[in-house]
């Protein structure tokens, strides 16, 4: 570093023709410019030997490379600055920008770092699997208190670069010692966004949803497509996404349909007439799951669920590994059934009845008449 000081001692004597203020300014650009072409040379030397070797390790350098960048230039400016010739104005509001971006360094350095812990730690988790429910679990929680952890890191690095200038710190603490209204009002109008903050965390400790979960939120069926630390985005049946703060899924029930695995059973409700052969109907279900991919072979049931004056009720019960299977089984087992029945049974398939009226003789009706009557019957003036 002496050896450094030493070369930029020897630039500023060169430049010493020049006004201070832009020889400081050259100094200053010198030096980073330097640092950020040590920078790519380092950056490039390291890919190379890494690439082939230890893909892991190159990923981590990846990530780390704005930090690297951040903390080499300010390391290039915080050795240029005593020796550029700033006047002591300019030069104190220099060395406090820099102490504000070495605090940013830090809270930059504490986010990057808490992604390659997660990254690391959920490499051993597939998504792309049939059972996925401790993936799914294990990513829930990790995503959920990243980002709880993003707002405290931030908050406590902007804290801190205010608490830098002089003004702020005393306001600060004049305003803490002496307005306890304030900080009621304070604490009240942030209450939403701390209920949620609190709700994120607590979701991710008892996780009554995770990622990819089938639910139903207000009369809507949809999937849990992503979890922010203030809101959940509901992906629906249909493509719509219903964004629900956090804390719905603490404070109001829903429905969870994976919450113990992803396997779900699917119904398909049956209207049929009374002559509806249901042994054959169970037959045929049961040709129709075994020929199909999405059936995963536990459940294939047909029970007669009730019955009115018209028709009876039959459900079909069958199962399948995931959510998107069971719907598309429920359709194919829907289509071929009806196929079926109108195929081979049409006289199962719903049908009005219509009642017969018994009329009276014609012959009893006449002698139930009086004579003149009856002789006139038929008769128009």
């Amino acid at each position: 570093m002496d050896s450094i000081r030493s070369g930029l001692n020897v630039i500023r004597n060169v430049l010493d023709w020049l006004p201070n203020d832009l020889a400081a300014a050259i100094i200053l650009l010198l030096a980073v410019a330097v640092a950020y072409g040590l920078h790519r040379i380092f950056r490039k030397v390291v890919r190379r030997s890494l690439a082939t070797r230890y893909p892991y390790v190159l990923s981590i350098f990846t990530q780390m490379r704005g930090v690297s960048r951040l903390a080499l230039l300010i390391l290039a400016m915080l050795i240029a600055l005593p020796v550029a010739p700033f006047d002591p104005q300019t030069a104190g509001w220099l060395g406090r920008f820099l102490l504000i971006a070495i605090i940013g360094l830090v809270g930059w350095t504490a986010i990057t770092t808490l992604n390659i812990t997660a990254d690391l730690y959920l490499l051993r988790f597939r998504l792309d699997v049939e059972d996925n429910l401790l993936a799914r679990k294990h990513i829930t929680q990790i995503r959920v208190l990243l980002r709880a952890a993003y707002v405290l890191v931030v908050t406590i690095t902007f804290g801190a670069a205010l608490m830098t200038f002089e003004p702020v710190r005393q306001y600060g603490v004049s305003l803490f010692a002496s307005a306890g209204v304030a900080g009621i009002i304070a604490g009240l109008a942030a209450r939403p966004v701390l209920t949620n903050l609190f709700a994120g965390v607590q979701l991710a400790m008892t996780q009554p949803i995770r990622l990819g979960d089938a639910v139903i939120v207000e009369k809507e069926w949809g999937s849990i497509e992503e979890i922010t630390s203030t809101y959940v985005v509901v992906r629906l049946w249909d493509l719509r996404r219903m964004i629900v703060p956090l804390s719905y899924f603490i404070e109001k029930p829903f429905q969870n349909w994976t919450r113990e695995g992803s396997a779900l059973v699917g119904s398909v409700m049956l209207y049929l007439d009374y002559s509806a052969p249901i042994d054959a109907i169970r037959e045929k279900l049961q040709e129709i799951v075994t020929a199909s991919k999405a059936w995963n072979g536990q459940t294939a049931k047909i029970q007669v669920t009730d019955a009115n004056d018209k028709v009876i009720e039959v459900r079909v019960l069958v199962s399948a590994d995931n959510a998107g299977a069971t719907f598309d089984l429920r359709c194919l087992v829907r289509e071929k059934l009806i196929d079926f029945l109108q195929r081979e049974h049409p006289s199962a398939l719903p049908r009005q009845r219509g009642e017969t009226i018994v009329v009276p003789a014609a012959k009893e009706t006449a002698a139930a008449m009086p004579a003149h009557m009856a002789q006139t019957r038929g008769h128009h003036p």
